[in-house]
């Protein structure tokens, strides 16, 4: 009995510690995927692999196309269109083959890394309001491009992704945003917490394409950092993350 109670003693110890470190150890792999994925749209950018419009500028992508599970968007005579398999597909990729997993979050598609699902957005047309605002697109639920497909200049210079826990408080805490500006944002994200407007937790909980943004339903405007003064969308207090 003594050895039991001694057991049980240590484990209560030693359990929360362990989820803690975990917890840690998921949301610092998260800011460092978050900024490969950001190394990985430069780089996709900057080699014009994808330019739907042939005008030499070169586009973002979704994680099908950057980690060569799916064809990229292609330029033809009657408009961008997505490309052929195997044709079409990035070699080598920007993003390791693991990224092409993606699986649906009950609506647009996903890719999980670490105890994070990761979400990817790229921009649609402006509209022709004044002043106008841009919509984002989410990647297929099984990967790649959906039936609509990006604008071809907005997709020349902005993108957004967002990270948030497969289950809040056991692989994660922190909700985390990054786009085409290279900057990891991050919120608290527990519930009941200083700032925090929305919880995001498995796919229940999924962030939309605005929610760190600061003007609704408007991709292209600046993200709500609350040094700034902004209020974000999700009404959560968003902030950088430390380098």
């Amino acid at each position: 009995m003594i050895v039991v109670a001694i057991i049980a003693i240590i484990a209560a110890v030693a359990i929360p510690k362990l989820i803690t470190a975990k917890i840690s150890a998921n949301e610092n792999a998260a800011i460092a995927t978050l900024r490969s994925i950001a190394a990985a749209q430069q780089q996709l950018q900057a080699s014009a692999a994808i330019d739907t419009d042939a005008d030499g500028g070169g586009e973002f992508g979704f994680f099908g196309e950057l980690a060569g599970a799916d064809p990229v968007r292609v330029f033809t005579s009657g408009g961008a269109t997505i490309g052929s398999t195997p044709g079409d597909v990035l070699d080598p990729t920007y993003l390791t083959p693991q990224f092409g997993n993606v699986v649906t979050d009950g609506s647009d598609g996903v890719s999980q890394r670490q105890g994070y699902y990761y979400k990817m957005w790229l921009p649609d047309a402006a509209t022709s309001a004044s002043p106008p605002t841009i919509a984002g697109i989410a990647e297929a639920g099984t990967g790649g491009n959906p039936g609509t497909l990006p604008d071809p200049d907005n997709s020349e210079i902005i993108w957004c992704c967002y990270a948030w826990p497969v289950q809040v408080t056991k692989t994660g805490n922190r909700a985390f945003f990054i786009n085409e500006e290279g900057e990891v944002l991050s919120t608290t994200n527990r519930e009941g917490g200083t700032g925090v407007g929305q919880v995001y937790n498995a796919f229940d909980d999924v962030p939309t394409c605005y929610a760190a943004y600061s003007v609704a339903s408007d991709m292209g405007s600046t993200p709500a950092l609350a040094q700034m003064g902004f209020t974000a969308q999700d009404a959560n207090i968003w902030t950088p993350v430390g380098n």
